[in-house]
């Protein structure tokens, strides 16, 4: 049955791709986004069959109105990408929790059902078991690493999406999305900076390209494909139980450095991994379990090898469009 839903920061890489699919399902959606990241352009081709919102999800009224009469608010609000998370992080916290508080109240104002809250891979940190189900403890390894004001305001997130949600809501889902990748996903992830650096270094025209890292490349990531990572989000939406937790992703491990190789496979470079000191407060090991989702029918269908070749091309494709200051990093 159709919902009428509200997608906050419905105009980032996460959002706009819900956006996109809940329009196909056939819901009525607004979007919630002021843009600061997010770009409504990834949505022209809907224009017309959703309803754009400008707003700032750290200003009350603006949050209030945009809810009222939703049947459904998936809550994907938030400041991410790595590099903001150290260099912003009184940001990160500002738009975290006062816009977690914002949905909550103004969900409990109008009587809105259904909370869909985005949460993180970042909330395990050092995870004690990888791959690594829903139910192991979060952490915060070190209040004073600006890196964790992202796991924190996800977590605090989480706690009162779940308290608030005993009560005062049908149906509360949290999802924790591990890595998710494709076109438009950004500049500030390992993948588009990993695009633009060999892209540089090719430039050079040695037949072996030195290719420098953070950390020593043994450091694993589990990357899902955007379009699984919308399946599995849908296929939570219609089966997921309340105040239910679910990560989503792909159980398909791989080094840093392996990845870096894949990324120059892709346009048939060979290079030789060069290490560098770590980011301060980086995980090392980062998997998740899925059965809980899977249980759902959930699966993944894009493999890595796949998906890394169509983000690749579209990165190389598009690398004009970067931040000079990301041309100039990589």
């Amino acid at each position: 049955m159709p919902k009428t839903i509200l997608v906050t920061g419905g105009a980032g890489f996460l959002g706009s791709a819900l956006v996109r699919r809940l329009v196909h399902e056939g819901h009525r959606v607004r979007v919630f986004d002021n843009e600061s990241r997010g770009a409504l352009d990834r949505l022209q081709d809907l224009k017309g069959c959703f309803e754009p919102v400008t707003g700032d999800i750290r200003d009350r009224e603006a949050v209030s109105s945009a809810v009222a009469g939703m049947d459904s608010v998936g809550h994907l609000a938030f400041v991410n990408g790595t590099e903001f998370f150290y260099t912003k992080p009184d940001l990160v916290l500002d738009v975290g929790v006062k816009g977690m508080v914002n949905i909550l109240d103004a969900c409990r104002e109008h009587g809105v059902p259904e909370l869909v809250l985005a949460s993180s891979s970042e909330v395990y940190q050092n995870p004690p078991v990888v791959p690594t189900s829903e139910i192991v403890p979060l952490s915060i390894p070190d209040p004073t690493n600006p890196r964790y004001s992202y796991a924190a305001g996800k977590i605090i997130s989480e706690i009162m999406a779940l308290n608030y949600g005993r009560t005062g809501f049908e149906r509360v889902l949290i999802f924790r999305p591990h890595n998710v990748y494709g076109p438009e996903m950004g500049w500030e992830h390992v993948i588009p900076q990993f695009v633009l650096r060999l892209k540089a270094l090719a430039a050079a025209g040695s037949s072996t390209i030195r290719f420098p890292i953070q950390g020593t490349g043994e450091q694993t990531r589990s990357f899902v494909y955007i379009d699984d990572f919308i399946d599995g989000l849908m296929v939570m939406m219609k089966a997921g139980e309340h105040l239910g937790i679910y990560n989503v992703g792909t159980e398909e491990e791989v080094t840093i450095a392996e990845l870096a190789r894949m990324v120059a496979a892709c346009f048939n470079k060979h290079v030789e991994i060069e290490p560098g000191p770590p980011a301060k407060g980086g995980t090392n090991r980062r998997c998740p379990d899925i059965s809980k989702l899977r249980a759902l029918g959930y699966e993944p269908k894009v493999s890595l090898r796949e998906g890394l070749s169509i983000t690749a091309k579209w990165y190389d494709e598009n690398s004009h469009l970067a931040p000079a200051a990301k041309r100039k990093e990589a």
